[in-house]
């Protein structure tokens, strides 16, 4: 007998079989450890959502991933099975500004999480501070926004803060996300992050100023948007989890500096160079 005859199909289908019965019972496991988390003492009063600790899982797994899957699925199916997860643990509405931000919110909190559209980004940080929605996710700041339209200078940080970068796999080069999650949770890094510095600055200080004050103190910025308001602010992305109490902000000459959150920097779609 030709020990290299290639298995006929039925023989796959049924290895195919046994191995989604055994994703399925350790899925029902995975609901029913998450479940114990939520009726005991094993989250304490710690918000559920935990965007850095997600990130952390998901770099986790495409550091061991091997074989013909792409990221894209693995992301997928954790994601999904994460918002699940958020689900189990009590109610989770996304408030979203526009379809396209709605989108982003989708695919990374799961088809079946409840989301409610905004007609403004106000409207939707707005549900965040009522209560009404768990999270906004908004879109990315652009330079030259309308005052009505830019949601970073009013934004009620600390209380609200941005803790989320979508879509968390991006094309290689991209440097930013499309989209932002706001909530009113403590952002939580992740070990490979980037923040967002809010303040007010003199109206003679010119982009490259202000970039030299910062890369001066330790704090080279990534992005560096200015909004021509009553009073000039600006906003800057930077490399790593930059607390409020973090030595280099006291070297910036610049008012009312506030930390508007910390993100887990996104990961590359393929693993290819």
């Amino acid at each position: 007998m030709n020990n290299d005859t290639p298995p006929d199909l039925s023989t796959l289908r049924a290895e195919i079989d046994q191995i989604d019965t055994a994703l399925h019972d350790l899925l029902m496991r995975r609901a029913d450890t998450v479940a114990r988390m939520a009726s005991g003492r094993a989250k304490g009063s710690g918000p559920t959502f935990r965007p850095g600790r997600e990130a952390q899982i998901l770099r986790r797994l495409f550091a061991r991933h091997q074989g013909p899957m792409p990221r894209t699925a693995i992301l997928r199916f954790w994601r999904d099975l994460i918002a699940s997860s958020l689900a189990q643990q009590g109610n989770f509405l996304v408030a979203t500004y526009g379809a396209e931000t709605e989108v982003y919110a989708r695919q990374h909190f799961g088809l079946l999480a409840p989301t409610r559209i905004y007609h403004t980004p106000a409207r939707a940080l707005g549900a965040v501070s009522s209560g009404e929605a768990t999270v906004a996710v908004l879109p990315w700041p652009q330079e030259g926004e309308a005052p009505d339209m830019a949601w970073w200078p009013q934004l009620d940080a600390p209380r609200l803060q941005v803790v989320a970068g979508l879509p968390f796999l991006q094309p290689r080069g991209n440097t930013a996300p499309e989209a932002l999650v706001v909530g009113p949770m403590s952002a939580d890094a992740s070990g490979k992050d980037r923040s967002l510095l809010r303040f007010e600055h003199p109206e003679d200080y010119s982009r490259a100023r202000i970039a030299g004050a910062l890369s001066s103190a330790g704090l080279t910025p990534r992005h560096l948007l200015q909004f021509a308001g009553p009073v000039p602010m600006a906003l800057v992305e930077t490399d790593g989890a930059v607390e409020p109490d973090d030595p280099r902000l006291a070297l910036l000459p610049f008012e009312r500096l506030t930390r508007l959150g910390v993100y887990a920097e996104p990961e590359p779609e393929s693993d290819a160079p």
